[in-house]
């Protein structure tokens, strides 16, 4: 039998503008504008553009008095709009407009080059391989099947029956092999190959013997002895191929400079660039941040939308259509006024976060030294501005700020803290420069160890065990000592 009951629980949740706000401070500068676009397309009570002289304030909306009022009034007192919520500040310049004046030269767009795919570019060179509609129809399948960096993972008897669902094109493993031969001899070499060792061999047998002499070799070390290759057994190698240490080089050099991922050459730019969400400049009063402008896009309450409401609010006719249609326009310019509070609270929060970071990094703003860099973690941050520790994340999270000296991401800013023999804390930022700098000066016949970099950590002051030390080293995307000899 069903039972009912009566239960009391406390929850905690967020508001419509709450989960907006969220969702935009979260951003980039190019997702926030392709969301404004998007914003603009579904809610006509949003414009672009500044409030001009002119427009609309609360003394020009007359509201119904209230003793005309009846019970029978379709429109209650609670339903009425408030127009001055949309119209204030309307006789000014400011508007509810949000940009900054950056001057045009913030406003330009960078130049996109304009490129063929990389898909394109096989797809183009098929036709001079292919004999007829059925093998370039094999062909166009499998240049489809292969990744953005060039290879083609998908096994061969799945794209057989791909061919078979999606196209009714009956084919064969053997079929699809010599059809892929073809695709092989396309540009970039290497293009379409199964795996590593594949690509590469591919790539060397497209070598010229005459300029290069050591192809050769370089291809018995990676159909014979990719092993043994991939793991710098370099004594091992020249005692089984019998060959010179210089020879074992010049081979092994001429590997090196094959390319790993043929498919991400120049002709497959995607024409991506990081745009900074925030600017160090230099002031009167020292280095200050200034928000990109295209953070701040100029929007507006619809001047139209907000002539129609008070028409409709003025209109001696009270019926439910006539409701359904204040009420809708009400909801519009509650969405839009909302949206508007949101990028301006984004923009407050953005900056707000920045230059508390500045502040508290201002020794490393000053000059670019990694080593001046302050143990800081999102807690500080948010402690510092009085914010959530989750909304820091959201700010710091795909934003950069241009500098003097680079565009930085800033999570770069955040790092642990690790204590000196002197008891001073340092970021391990600055530890993982001396260790960076340590590999790059060392001996590449003999590379240095764990334990040789620990010692080295450990003379300049930074007591940190091995294991932290091939983890700072595994962060910098450093290998082992093994894995880092050079002949």
């Amino acid at each position: 039998m069903l039972k009912q009951n009566l239960s009391q629980k406390l929850l905690q949740k967020l508001s419509p503008q709450q989960i907006q706000f969220i969702k935009l401070l979260q951003l980039t500068t190019q997702d926030l504008e392709q969301r404004v676009e998007q914003e603009l397309i579904d809610n006509p009570a949003l414009e672009t553009g500044k409030e001009e002289e002119g427009e609309y304030n609360s003394d020009d909306v007359d509201t119904k008095d209230e003793t005309e009022e009846t019970d029978d009034d379709i429109f209650e007192k609670d339903d009425l709009y408030d127009i001055s919520e949309y119209t204030d500040g309307a006789d000014d310049n400011e508007g509810f407009h949000l940009y900054e004046d950056g001057g045009e030269d913030d406003k330009k767009e960078m130049p996109i080059p304009m490129s063929s795919t990389f898909y394109e570019n096989l797809l183009e060179q098929i036709n001079a391989i292919v004999n007829d509609a059925h093998e370039e129809a094999l062909a166009e399948q499998l240049v489809g099947s292969i990744d953005e960096d060039g290879y083609l993972r998908r096994p061969l008897p799945a794209i057989v029956n791909d061919l078979a669902f999606s196209q009714n094109v009956n084919t064969t493993v053997e079929e699809l092999e010599k059809v892929l031969d073809k695709i092989h001899r396309l540009d970039p070499p290497g293009i379409g190959a199964r795996d590593l060792q594949e690509c590469l061999i591919l790539q060397l047998k497209r070598k010229d013997r005459d300029v290069h002499p050591e192809v050769d070799l370089a291809l018995k070390l990676l159909q014979d002895y990719m092993d043994d290759f991939t793991k710098k057994h370099y004594e091992k190698l020249m005692r089984s191929l019998k060959v010179t240490e210089d020879e074992l080089r010049e081979a092994i050099q001429l590997i090196t400079k094959l390319n790993p991922k043929p498919g991400e050459t120049s002709t497959s730019m995607k024409g991506q660039y990081i745009v900074p969400d925030f600017i160090l400049i230099e002031t009167d009063q020292g280095l200050d941040i200034q928000l990109n402008s295209r953070n701040a896009p100029e929007l507006k309450i619809s001047r139209s939308y907000m002539d129609t409401l008070k028409t409709y609010e003025k209109s001696d006719k009270q019926n439910k259509e006539l409701k359904e249609t204040v009420q809708f326009i009400k909801q519009k310019l509650d969405g839009a006024k909302w949206f508007i509070d949101s990028i301006k609270q984004r923009q407050n929060t953005l900056l707000t976060t920045m230059r508390a970071i500045l502040e508290y990094q201002r020794e490393f703003f000053e000059d670019g030294d990694e080593t001046k860099l302050k143990p800081m973690i999102l807690k500080d941050i948010a402690d510092e501005v009085g914010l959530d520790v989750s909304t820091i994340s959201r700010v710091a999270n795909s934003k950069y700020v241009q500098t003097d000296f680079g565009i930085i991401p800033l999570k770069f800013f955040f790092s642990e803290g690790i204590t000196t023999a002197d008891g001073e804390e340092v970021s391990n930022k600055e530890v993982k420069k001396i260790l960076r700098d340590a590999i790059e000066a060392e001996d590449k016949s003999k590379p240095l160890p764990d334990e040789k970099l620990m010692e080295i950590l450990k003379d300049k002051g930074y007591n940190i065990a091995r294991r932290t030390v091939a983890k700072y080293r595994e962060q910098l995307n450093i290998p082992v000592a093994r894995l880092r000899k050079q002949l």
